[in-house]
């Protein structure tokens, strides 16, 4: 059975929403590592993206079960981001806080985008062929 070709706005969710996973993974080691650990010289809460990385390769290689199950788990970091957002006794890491919060909303936008036009589109494909 041949691949359905992705449309533009099917397409345009994807890489938005590989652009903010890698954001986060991005944010989370700087935020634990040189911008505002819990201990000077970096934290061992770096590692706290290592979850994160486990669906980059299911995103990357488009599979439906992947942006799903990535909307759930996202809502975890933001519960994170919405804690130190409002406990951090500095600023930067409640600008970290921020940061994740949006990348966060913006994660799970795109994978519920993403899911629901792929359901769409593969519901016209079948009534139309």
């Amino acid at each position: 059975m041949p691949a359905i070709p992705l449309d533009p706005t099917v397409a345009w969710t994807r890489r938005i929403a590989v652009a903010s996973l890698l954001a986060m993974i991005a944010l989370g080691l700087a935020w634990e590592l040189w911008l505002a650990p819990l201990r000077p010289g970096g934290s061992w809460l770096a590692l706290k993206v290592l979850p994160l990385c486990i669906p980059l390769a299911g995103l990357l290689k488009n599979r439906m079960y992947t942006y799903r199950w990535l909307s759930l788990l996202v809502w975890l970091y933001f519960t994170e981001g919405v804690v130190r957002a409002w406990s951090d006794p500095l600023p930067a890491g409640r600008w970290c806080a921020a940061a994740e919060l949006l990348l966060c909303l913006l994660l799970f936008t795109a994978c519920a985008m993403h899911v629901r036009l792929r359901f769409r589109n593969a519901r016209a494909a079948a009534a139309g062929g």
